[in-house]
């Protein structure tokens, strides 16, 4: 918790505008100012973007072949169940005291983004255990949702927490493909079928199936659909524009309270997940660098950026579906307290409070490099 009022009190002390109204945008708008208004040396900043832009990889663009190119060889019998769509050049936003500093490439096309849709994922279970539906993150995920998924002696062990920072170790087949048929691990395909269970919490795994039995489960639990639950409680409140869609699989329909409603995906890597613009990306993430306030709402609670940072023990870099900088070791010119939402192919969205500063990256891989040369840009840094 120290950490944290650090960064707040440096965000205070350090900050530019620190004294001027807090800005949010309005919907359809975001408003730009100089990067050196903003306290940046405006020939570095250019610099890191052209940097930056250097190393886009955008072909190819075809992101069906990509995605089956990249999982089939090793996946058996990989299959993509939900839609792709292609991608297009790359596109960017730099944003300091909630002002956008520099912008490039197309912010309004809603792309296909991968794994940062985790990061959104997770927010619903924040509004899940905000509303009363979840009591404890602590908690069998049994006790509320009672079907087969949590019918075995192993699987009725598992946690919203276990779900959330990806230790389930959770076993079973869900929308037709296994578990391990997920990044299959060694090297004997026979053995996969077989492979040793671990003790729910007790060793990390980055794993699509189980995120997406995760979003199955607060469907469950929220009974809407999480995009719904997304577009009211948040999209919409700050100003997100029409276009996102978030998606699951063609086989990934189930029927709740009467209703057929698809269970959405948590990434793009059976296709499906998030498809959303550059700007709908920023105007998340600074929620999230506000702390879950919006223009005197509080959206979800505050105390939830704590909870996020809850690393996992043998992965001290992952909390509950965001990447975290502990000890600096993944981007040492970053604060520890900042931390990251990252998807497939280069798309991110980082968030510093310590340095009021939030970068978005479509199709660009290398965040360290971004972020390194981003803040030594900025004059007081």
């Amino acid at each position: 918790m120290i950490r944290y009022l650090i960064a707040l009190l440096a965000l205070v002390l350090l900050s530019p505008l620190a004294l001027a109204e807090t800005y949010y945008p309005e919907k359809g708008e975001w408003e730009s100012r100089p990067a050196a208004a903003l306290g940046f040396d405006e020939a570095a900043l250019d610099e890191a973007i052209r940097w930056a832009r250097s190393q886009a990889v955008t072909e190819p663009s075809d992101l069906y072949q990509v995605i089956y190119d990249h999982f089939a060889p090793r996946e058996p019998d990989f299959e993509i169940l939900g839609p792709t769509r292609e991608r297009a050049g790359d596109s960017g936003m730099i944003i300091r005291n909630g002002y956008i500093a520099a912008s490039w490439g197309d912010l309004e096309r809603a792309d296909m983004t991968f794994s940062v849709a985790k990061s959104y994922l997770s927010t619903m279970a924040a509004l899940a255990l905000d509303d009363g539906a979840i009591q404890d993150l602590n908690d069998p995920v049994r006790r509320y949702v009672q079907d087969s998924h949590f019918e075995s002696d192993h699987n009725r062990q598992i946690t919203w927490h276990h779900l959330l920072n990806q230790t389930s170790d959770w076993s079973g087949t869900l929308w037709g493909v296994p578990d391990w048929a997920d990044r299959p691990e060694g090297d004997d395909p026979e053995q996969w079928p077989n492979r040793e269970l671990h003790t729910p919490g007790s060793r990390y795994k980055y794993n699509d199936v189980r995120v997406n039995l995760l979003a199955y489960s607060l469907m469950q639990v929220l009974r809407q659909p999480l995009p719904v639950v997304l577009r009211e409680r948040i999209m919409d409140p700050i100003g997100a524009s029409p276009t996102w869609r978030w998606t699951g699989y063609h086989n990934s329909w189930v029927e709740l309270d009467g209703q057929k409603m698809q269970a959405v995906s948590g990434g793009g890597h059976f296709g499906g997940g998030m498809f959303i613009s550059t700007e709908d990306h920023a105007r998340f993430g600074l929620l999230f660098q506000r702390r879950g306030e919006w223009n005197g709402e509080q959206l979800f609670p505050e105390d939830w950026i704590d909870t996020l940072y809850d690393p996992v023990e043998d992965r001290p870099d992952y909390g509950y579906m965001w990447w975290l900088n502990t000890d600096r070791e993944r981007i040492p010119a970053a604060p520890e307290s900042a931390y990251w939402a990252a998807g497939f192919g280069g798309n991110f969205i980082y968030v510093d409070e310590e340095n009021d500063l939030l970068i978005v990256l479509r199709w660009i891989p290398e965040l360290e490099g971004v972020v390194e040369r981003v803040l030594e840009a900025i004059q007081d840094y």
